[in-house]
């Protein structure tokens, strides 16, 4: 690890020089390039310094405990406890940023929820976690957006797609795709039985048109009316738009707006983080096979987490964590979760990449 921290030194001490040449000052793109590359290893770099700075401060004091009068040897030993505790707090830093970034994780995403079984109680629990996910954007200063959804209007959603833009946000949901189940009483059992239902939830990077290539050949376009809200054009223009990606079978509708040219703008977005997130998948996928674990390969009919209401508990069973704080979690209060999510994964990686280095 040490030598690739030097090694990483030495690249940015190039940078730094080549930044101050006259060459990349007049270009502006080669500035540009370069100028990244330094900020993605600055924090190494500079944490790196830290870290010998207090190894080397340990190393004189050291010198001192074991030399000179009581008084300065009782001295030493005190700060050698703190210069100790700093120096593994740093490698601690220095070990979590070694950890290979997610290129996504700085992207908007594409939230898909959809209930799955347990009838309509499946679909208000689907409309919760819509909630609940919707009250922590809010909570964390995001955008969402309304794509598409479909109620039971009941109170309940069967299907419900939204993108969420603000920064961070995949790092924050990305491991929130995969099945979740509510464990409670319906308010029409008579009995007072606990019912089960499940809804899945899908978390995608939203992809840009430099993400992935999408030929117009591959698509099949069809148009129809649109059915629900929306006024007397409802029914009879065709403003609804359904694309099916032919090679992959992949289909999008989307009737939300009045214009098609609209629809078919926000169908395409949903498609193209689909069509993305299918190649994200592969690509994990084949890294499984050589790894005892891997996040975010996103079996959704995997069951990662269940809300049981007579218990008031929260449960993720990837992690082995529980809450008994079901109603802040719901009401968005999710901050406490995630990080336990988060950090857990993050550890899983870093014991990878210092099982590689």
């Amino acid at each position: 690890m040490l030598d690739k921290l030097t090694a990483l030194e030495r690249q940015y001490d190039a940078l730094m020089q080549l930044l101050g040449s006259s060459e990349v000052q007049t270009d502006p793109s080669e500035y540009r390039k370069h100028a990244k590359a330094l900020s993605e290893i600055e924090p190494l770099v500079e944490r790196f310094r830290e870290y010998r700075a207090v190894v080397r401060d340990i190393a004189q004091t050291e010198e001192v405990a074991s030399s000179g009068d009581a008084d300065m040897r009782e001295l030493a030993q005190e700060e050698l406890k703190s210069l100790t505790a700093r120096r593994d707090a740093v490698l601690g830093q220095l070990k979590v940023l070694l950890v290979p970034k997610d290129p996504n994780d700085e992207k908007n995403v594409v939230l898909e929820i959809r209930a799955g079984t347990g009838g309509d109680e499946a679909a208000l629990f689907a409309a919760e976690l819509f909630r609940m996910y919707s009250k922590y954007a809010e909570r964390q200063g995001w955008r969402l957006e309304l794509m598409s959804s479909n109620d039971t209007g009941v109170g309940g959603l069967k299907e419900v797609i939204a993108i969420i833009e603000g920064r961070g946000v995949y790092s924050r949901l990305k491991y929130e795709s995969g099945g979740h189940r509510v464990q409670r009483v319906p308010a029409t059992e008579a009995s007072g039985r606990i019912h089960t239902s499940t809804a899945t939830v899908a978390v995608l990077p939203e992809a840009e048109e430099v993400d992935v290539h999408i030929s117009d050949k591959d698509l099949r376009v069809d148009t129809f009316c649109s059915s629900g809200p929306g006024g007397q054009s409802v029914n009879t223009t065709y403003s609804a738009v359904r694309i099916t990606h032919i090679p992959t079978g992949v289909v999008v509708s989307q009737q939300d707006e009045k214009s098609q040219v609209k629809n078919r703008a926000k169908a395409m977005k949903v498609l193209r983080s689909r069509l993305y997130e299918m190649e994200l998948r592969k690509q994990q996928e084949a890294i499984a096979k050589d790894r005892r674990s891997q996040v975010g390969t996103g079996e959704r009919s995997e069951k990662i987490r269940t809300y049981n209401f007579p218990q008031n508990r929260v449960t993720d069973h990837r992690i082995n964590y529980t809450t008994h704080r079901l109603t802040e979690v719901l009401n968005g209060d999710l901050g406490e979760l995630l990080d336990n999510v988060v950090t857990h994964y993050q550890s899983e990686k870093l014991r990878d990449a210092t099982a590689v280095s």
